[in-house]
């Protein structure tokens, strides 16, 4: 019972300091959310982001502010943060951004006890990742289509190596070289931009 007690007292210092940190920051978000699922504290990022949208958030449920297909994952996310007190757990959820999408976020989750270590909440961390995440997939096309067109002029210039290889007419031989050059050329440019 000694240990629960340190713990719960530690807990709620670290929420405490957490506060003080990020109450005002401009990046991260800090919430916390009570026993009965309802907003009990955010600090002026979430209230910046999310109050415009929803209005005043404290008092409400959280699941107000999280697309429907989320709200398991802040369940079982919530139960594995009272079952195991000591440790942190990640979520990432989308949250309605009041134009018909979503503002896509990754959290980590902290439970929270009072003195006689009984629950009280759960108080997460997080920040926005939709811009990482949009990064991210560009990014990604960007690779699929360079690899594509890279691909088109290294099989052009392997191809034509073949004709070289079988080819005893000069004249075929000659027409595979300027190939060969114009294959080669094509492909520096599109390297050339790659790396511009």
């Amino acid at each position: 019972m000694h240990r629960i007690k340190d713990l719960v007292c530690e807990i709620m210092k670290q929420f405490d300091e957490i506060k003080t940190l990020l109450g005002e920051s401009g990046t991260y978000y800090l919430i916390a959310v009570d026993m009965h699922s309802n907003y009990s504290y955010l600090n002026k990022r979430y209230g910046d982001i999310f109050q415009p949208i929803h209005g005043n958030l404290v008092g409400k449920h959280y699941a107000v502010t999280i697309h429907p297909d989320d709200q398991n994952t802040c369940k079982i996310v919530s139960q594995m943060a009272f079952m195991y007190p000591e440790s942190v757990f990640p979520a990432t959820l989308r949250k309605n951004d009041g134009h018909g999408g979503y503002i896509v976020t990754k959290w980590e989750y902290k439970a929270m006890f009072d003195e006689q270590g009984t629950p009280l909440g759960i108080f997460c961390i997080g920040h926005d990742i939709t811009e990482l995440l949009k990064i991210s997939d560009e990014l990604q096309q960007a690779k699929v289509d360079n690899s594509h067109t890279i691909r088109i002029h290294v099989a052009n210039i392997l191809g034509l190596g073949r004709i070289i290889q079988d080819s005893t007419n000069a004249a075929d031989l000659h027409d595979a070289a300027k190939m060969i050059v114009q294959s080669a050329s094509d492909l520096d440019s599109v390297i050339r931009t790659i790396y511009k």
